[in-house]
């Protein structure tokens, strides 16, 4: 070899591998272990990557409004399941309400928590997306189109089936009362009883299916908060197993509780209270036709 010539050893192009992480809501690493090292990003937010503010972001976002959907869930399906009237039920749903519709709570209780929780799950889709074409040098679209999307989780799936649902029961229960008549004081438990009442196919399924992807979306999400979902079992290899299958029976158990009950009371008593007649019928009626497309059913 030539004297002026200096052999060096090979040395990869990235200092640290780009990690196959799967999509979900969570990280990889469970809460009884140690995460991950940190590495430095564009960013320059304490040096985590875009994927960690983004995972912490719907975290903590998913704190508040499960404040909201406890109080919620309460006064539309608990309180009718105990009190068996729509009268008595709507008495403490129009005391309480005003904590949670205030100027100052909606937002930061419901419209923020919510828009930031959706918001940051696409993100994350989208930039994982991203990150999987730059490790494949996909540069044209073409490219692209060979590479498969990152593989969604059944908690994931049920976000992106829970958000039209959610987006349109907030829209026939708050945004079209405040759009047609300046408020929603007259909106209460009767107003969702006539909606059954006049189009019950479409309320029952529609409610029916929004139950349960709430329910399982919710419960699981908590549960991968606390480590109780079966990917954390980190016992022995021949006791993993039977966790894991005790735990899916667990988590599954407890979402059917909450969907059960919740149905119930939502379903069982408001859905069956009847039709409304006179002026508050008539009123009613007014405000459902305004639905787009729904709407000429009534």
């Amino acid at each position: 070899m030539d004297d002026n010539m200096q052999e060096l050893d090979p040395s990869p192009i990235e200092e640290s591998p780009v990690v196959n992480e799967k999509d979900s809501y969570f990280p990889l690493h469970s809460p009884s272990s140690p995460p991950p090292p940190a590495h430095p990003s564009s960013l320059g937010l304490s040096g985590h990557s875009l994927t960690w503010w983004l995972l912490r972001t719907q975290r903590y976002s998913s704190y508040a409004f499960t404040a909201f959907l406890t109080a919620h869930i309460t006064n539309v399906s608990l309180i009718p399941l105990l009190t068996r009237s729509l009268p008595a039920s709507d008495t403490y749903l129009l005391l309480t309400r005003p904590y949670y519709q205030s100027p100052l709570a909606e937002p930061l209780l419901v419209i923020a928590p919510l828009a930031v929780h959706i918001l940051s799950g696409v993100t994350l889709r989208l930039y994982r997306r991203r990150q999987t074409a730059l490790r494949y040098g996909a540069e044209s679209r073409a490219d692209r189109r060979t590479l498969a999307w990152p593989k969604l989780s059944g908690t994931s799936a049920l976000g992106y089936v829970l958000t039209p649902l959610v987006l349109g029961h907030a829209f026939v229960n708050r945004v079209l009362p405040l759009w047609v008549e300046g408020g929603s004081s007259s909106v209460g438990l009767q107003y969702v009883a006539h909606g059954f009442a006049k189009d019950p196919w479409v309320a029952s399924v529609g409610y029916t299916v929004l139950v349960a992807a709430g329910s399982w979306h919710v419960v699981w999400g908590w549960g991968k908060w606390l480590g109780w979902t079966p990917e954390e079992v980190g016992w022995e290899v021949e006791e993993r197993e039977r966790g894991k299958r005790r735990r899916w029976w667990v988590m599954n158990g407890v979402a059917a509780v909450v969907a059960g009950l919740w149905m119930a009371g939502g379903l069982g008593v408001v859905g069956r209270g009847g039709e409304m007649g006179g002026w508050l019928g008539r009123q009613y009626d007014g405000l459902y036709r305004r639905i787009p497309i729904l709407g000429r059913r009534y």
